[in-house]
């Protein structure tokens, strides 16, 4: 049996979201969704909430401002955050370079994303 090798140029597919943010899905089932996004400077997200869905976040480069259940918490590269179903959130990155991240949602946030 062999292990799929991936990397961003060979990803499932390449998306657009929010503010001129990026995203990469490396695995994209009902089940588990992996992906990699960028957020370019002085750009955040819509504060939401997801029914079913735990959220990973763990930071690769930048600085990310998560607000969480109205609770502010710096993370820096080498740093994680765990988001459980029904913790309403959003990312916002503060700085005047990039924040790149990997997210990891089990399930899925197919569907289960609530705008506020």
């Amino acid at each position: 049996m062999t292990n799929a090798v991936f990397s961003k140029s060979d990803c499932m597919s390449h998306y657009k979201w929010g503010d001129d943010c990026y995203g990469w899905n490396f695995i994209d089932t009902s089940e588990l969704s992996i992906k990699q996004e960028l957020m370019p400077p002085d750009t955040s997200e819509q504060l939401h909430y997801h029914k079913h869905a735990t959220q990973v976040f763990f930071i690769l480069k930048g600085k990310a401002i998560f607000t969480i259940d109205g609770e502010e918490t710096e993370l820096k590269p080498e740093q994680g955050i765990e988001i459980k179903p029904g913790q309403k959130h959003f990312i916002s990155n503060k700085e005047q370079s990039d924040l790149e991240f990997i997210l990891y949602s089990y399930p899925s946030t197919k569907n289960d994303r609530i705008n506020l």
